[in-house]
């Protein structure tokens, strides 16, 4: 790939964005980590606790001429709710909230655009929560957390939850995934 971008995004685990973001094509890493919060460098335990502020993300490096920001917001809209405040399921707390952090102008315009067009279609029932903020400083996760689904697929967490969320993508989006 040769000019790549980055993408940040929060919706709910880690682990479900990042075994999705995974398998699209154009993308050549995705890491897992925090973002939003007041506290450097922050560990697991305390961005659960919900004290630290920060927000469970993936961070995305694509190749824009592969895939557009665009579509991978496409993406997010689908397999996360972006109408609970502050929860994904069962997971519950400022940690798992739905949010963009826009890199850039072009980034923060078509996030507001991708918004303001399923808004208008009435694509969900409830308000979208999702917020739009300006990227802050990412700070990746432990080692463990990383290509989690690959290495612990067998836990119930991943079959109950990733896995759906994956096999969820793989119906909807065929045409993104990579070979």
């Amino acid at each position: 790939m040769a000019a790549t971008e980055t993408a940040v995004l929060g919706g709910g685990c880690f682990w479900c964005l990042e075994a999705v973001y995974r398998d699209i094509r154009g993308v050549s890493r995705v890491v897992s980590g925090y973002c939003g919060g007041a506290v450097d460098v922050p560990d697991y335990h305390a961005v659960c606790e919900g004290g630290t502020g920060h927000a469970e993300v993936v961070q995305i490096e694509f190749d824009p001429a592969v895939v557009s920001f665009r579509q991978l917001l496409e993406v997010f809209f689908v397999i996360h709710d972006p109408t609970t405040l502050n929860r994904q399921g069962n997971d519950v707390g400022t940690q798992y909230r739905s949010v963009i952090f826009a890199q850039s102008p072009a980034q923060r315009a078509d996030a507001e655009a991708v918004m303001d067009e399923l808004r208008a279609a009435g694509a969900f029932a409830d308000p979208i929560m999702t917020e739009l903020v300006a990227a802050e400083h990412f700070w990746p996760a432990e080692d463990y957390h990383q290509d989690y689904l690959a290495r612990n697929g067998h836990q119930p967490y991943c079959q109950a939850v990733v896995s759906p969320k994956l096999a969820k993508f793989r119906a909807r989006f065929a045409a993104l995934r990579s070979a």
